[in-house]
């Protein structure tokens, strides 16, 4: 099953399931987060609005955001490091956030933001301490995401989070994609920058997979409905090329894997 975070005619947040181009919406659900259960199983209603139509938000509303780096090897070896043998952990906040369609804006303190395509994935049953066997079990599905990064904030000190929290920067989206429907550990990943292919990778590339993620990520903390893990980002970003490339005023971004869809964005420069 397919669901979205959209803007009701009221300005408020709804879900609904997607089928084909149209959304029902769910009745008594507002918010993909910690509270909400058996989703696969509320109650739609009957007539739907067209997709093109709405305004989405992103489609979960976590508590954690749990962001990897260096995941993919042909992005570790463009950054000139050594393979990690334990995956490197960074975080995001909820307010990092935006939907598809969604703008995003050139902060005036950096001059330096880049891309990243990555799957992302969605808890639906809490648990700590998840051994790798039973990792399947907590995931409600999967998504895009856009990992948007100010490079010359992440480098001022050995510590990525200043370059990679920042407030409405990270598109996430359009779509969750309930996890009977995907296999993880098969999905081709992309990017394209005004139409031009940037990265291109499949998630079987992945160093560290996602029941290793979530074995990982729960052995210090408990994951909860909601919570999203980013699982890092292939080759072909833009500090990394010569000459360098990085998000200009009217570019437009997409970030497209297979089996969910394409999560499109244009950059905004703030006046």
């Amino acid at each position: 099953m397919r669901f979205v975070a959209y803007q009701d005619e009221d300005g408020a947040g709804a879900i609904g399931r997607l089928d084909g181009t149209r959304v029902h919406r769910l009745l008594g659900v507002d918010r993909i987060d910690r509270a909400t259960r058996d989703l696969e199983h509320a109650p739609a209603a009957e007539t739907g609005v067209e997709l093109d139509g709405l305004t989405l938000l992103p489609v979960v509303r976590p508590e954690k955001v749990f962001c990897v780096g260096l995941n993919y090897r042909a992005h570790v070896e463009e950054t000139g490091r050594d393979l990690p043998d334990y995956p490197v952990l960074f975080p995001k906040f909820a307010s990092s956030l935006i939907g598809h369609g969604a703008p995003i804006t050139l902060p005036p303190e950096s001059s330096q933001v880049d891309y990243e395509a990555e799957l992302a994935v969605v808890i639906g049953k809490g648990g700590r301490r998840i051994p790798r066997d039973r990792a399947f079990e907590h995931v409600l599905g999967y998504t895009i995401a856009n990992d948007v990064t100010m490079r010359d904030f992440q480098y001022k000190t050995h510590q990525w989070m200043q370059g990679k929290a920042w407030d409405a920067s990270t598109p996430l989206g359009p779509v969750l994609v309930t996890a009977d429907e995907l296999d993880p550990g098969t999905l081709d990943i992309s990017l394209r920058l005004n139409g031009q292919e940037m990265q291109s990778s499949n998630t079987e590339r992945l160093i560290f997979d996602v029941p290793r993620l979530i074995e990982v990520t729960s052995q210090f903390t408990r994951l909860e409905p909601g919570d999203v893990i980013l699982t890092g980002t292939p080759g072909g970003v833009g500090y990394r090329r010569d000459p360098q490339v990085f998000l200009a005023g009217g570019d437009v971004v997409e970030v497209t894997i297979g089996g969910i869809g394409t999560l499109r964005n244009t950059v905004l420069a703030e006046a």
